[in-house]
C-alpha cells in the first residue's frame, strides 16, 4: 500500500503515547491473550515500535498486526488501522470524551494489576473519581422491588462510609445503585459495554446524563460502538478490578452478575452477598455465592468490617460518635425519622403519625437507617441504637 502525507492537523497524534495506546486497542490479532505474551517480551509495549518485522514476527505477531505497526511507523495515514485510530481521536476531541491510558500517571492502580487491564479507557465526567475506593454493586435486570430497593439504600450508606459505587447502567439493581448514590448525593461510577457516547440501555439516558454530570461514565470501548452482547463479560471484568469488593444484590444461578462475582475473586477481591427469600429465584445466586465463601451481608457494617475499621461509625476508643457525626449525611427525612425514635421499640403507625410521613416513604427511610446501622427492627416495630 503506498505511503500517503498525513493531514496537517494530526501530525502530533502519530508520535504521541496517546496516539500508541489507541493505536494497540486497534490492532487486528492483538487481543488480551496475545497483550500477557507479549508483554513478557515488552512490558510497556513500545519495543513493538522499534523492532523489525522478523522479530515481531518471532514473538507471534501475525502478519496484519506487522502490517499495521509498520503502517504507523511510516505515518501512513490511508492505512485502516491508522485510519480508525486518527478518527477515534478526532471524535473524542470534537465530543469532549477524555481519553486514559495504561500508560497514564492516573489510570487506576487496582486496574492496571488485574491479568487483562483496558489499553485504553473512554471517559465522560469527573477521571479523578476512578482514584477513589469503590465498591461494585451489581444484580438482576429484572430485579424485585425489595431488590432495587436495596440496592438503592446500600449504595447511599456506601457513600456515607466514603466508599465509591461503581456499577454497570444496566436495567435493574445496577440503575438502582446508581441512582441511590446519586439520590444521597455522592458521585457514582458507571462501567459500560458499549461507545460513552451511546445511550444504553435507552431507558437511562437521563440517568448516563445525570452520571456525566456528577460522576463518571467509562468504556474500553471508542466513541460510536454500539452495545454487543459479548461486550458486558468483558466489561464486568473492569466493574470488579476497580473495586475493592463486589455486592451481589439479587441473582439467579445463571445470572451475569455471577460471572462479575467469580471475576473479583480471581483478581483478589472480596464478594459480598445479600441473602433473600427461599422462594425467591432471584436469590438462589446470592446463596450460591454465600455457599462458596461470599461474606453473608445484612447492613453495611458487614462490608466495612470486612474491608477495614476505619469506616466504622464509632470513634477510635469505642464510644458513639457525635449527633452531629451520627447525622453527617442523612436527608431531612431521615433525620426526621431517626429523631422520632426513641430506644424502645415504635410501631410504624406510630412513626407514620410522628412524622407525617406516607407509610412507603417511612420503610424506605428506616431501611437507610438500618443499613447505616442506626436503627433495628425490634418486636413490635423499630428502635434506636445509635
Amino acid at each position: 500500500m503506498p505511503s500517503t502525507t498525513l493531514a496537517p492537523s494530526n501530525p502530533d497524534l502519530l508520535q504521541s503515547e496517546t496516539g500508541f495506546w489507541i493505536l494497540l486497542s486497534r490492532l487486528p490479532g492483538f487481543g488480551a491473550r496475545r497483550q500477557q505474551a507479549i508483554r513478557e517480551h515488552f512490558p510497556d509495549f513500545h519495543g513493538l515500535l522499534t523492532s523489525n518485522a522478523a522479530t515481531l514476527k518471532a514473538i507471534g505477531l501475525v502478519s496484519e498486526t506487522i502490517e499495521a505497526l509498520e503502517a504507523w511507523r511510516r505515518r501512513d495515514a490511508a492505512h485502516p488501522v491508522v485510519v480508525s485510530t486518527l478518527a477515534i481521536h478526532r471524535d473524542c476531541v470534537r465530543t469532549g470524551i477524555e481519553i486514559l491510558t495504561l500508560a497514564d500517571a492516573d489510570y487506576p492502580e487496582p486496574l492496571k494489576h488485574i491479568q487483562d487491564p483496558p489499553l485504553v479507557l473512554y471517559l465522560r465526567g469527573d477521571r479523578t473519581l476512578l482514584g477513589r475506593e469503590q465498591i461494585g454493586i451489581v444484580g438482576s435486570r429484572n430485579a424485585t422491588r425489595a431488590g432495587l430497593e436495596h440496592a438503592r439504600a446500600f449504595a447511599a450508606a456506601l457513600g456515607r462510609k466514603g466508599l465509591l459505587v461503581t456499577s454497570g447502567m444496566a436495567l435493574g439493581v445496577d440503575g438502582a445503585a446508581h441512582s441511590g448514590a446519586l439520590d444521597a448525593g455522592f458521585p457514582t461510577v458507571a462501567v459500560i459495554g458499549n461507545g460513552v457516547d451511546q445511550p444504553y440501555p435507552y431507558r437511562h439516558r437521563s440517568l448516563s446524563e445525570r452520571i456525566v454530570a456528577e460522576g463518571v461514565i467509562v468504556s474500553e470501548y471508542p466513541p460510536g460502538t454500539s452495545a454487543r452482547a459479548g461486550h458486558f463479560p468483558r466489561r464486568n471484568r473492569i466493574i470488579s478490578g476497580l473495586s475493592r469488593g463486589i455486592l451481589v444484590v439479587e441473582a439467579g444461578l445463571k445470572s451475569g452478575s455471577l460471572i462479575t462475582a467469580r471475576l473479583a475473586l480471581e483478581q483478589g477481591r472480596e464478594v459480598f452477598a445479600i441473602p433473600g427469600s427461599v422462594h425467591n429465584p432471584l436469590a438462589r445466586g446470592c446463596h450460591d455465592l454465600i455457599r462458596q465463601g461470599a461474606k453473608l451481608v445484612e447492613t453495611v457494617d458487614d462490608i466495612c468490617e470486612e474491608l477495614g475499621a476505619w469506616w466504622s461509625t464509632q470513634g477510635q476508643d469505642g464510644a458513639p460518635t457525635p449527633k452531629s457525626l451520627v447525622t453527617a449525611g442523612l436527608d431531612s427525612r431521615e433525620i426526621a425519622v431517626l429523631e422520632a425514635l426513641g430506644y424502645d421499640p415504635q410501631s410504624t403507625d406510630d412513626l407514620c403519625s410522628v412524622t407525617g410521613l406516607p407509610a412507603d416513604q417511612l420503610m424506605q427511610s428506616l431501611l437507610l437507617l438500618e443499613l447505616q446501622g442506626l436503627v433495628d427492627s425490634a418486636p413490635g416495630g423499630f428502635q434506636r441504637i445509635a
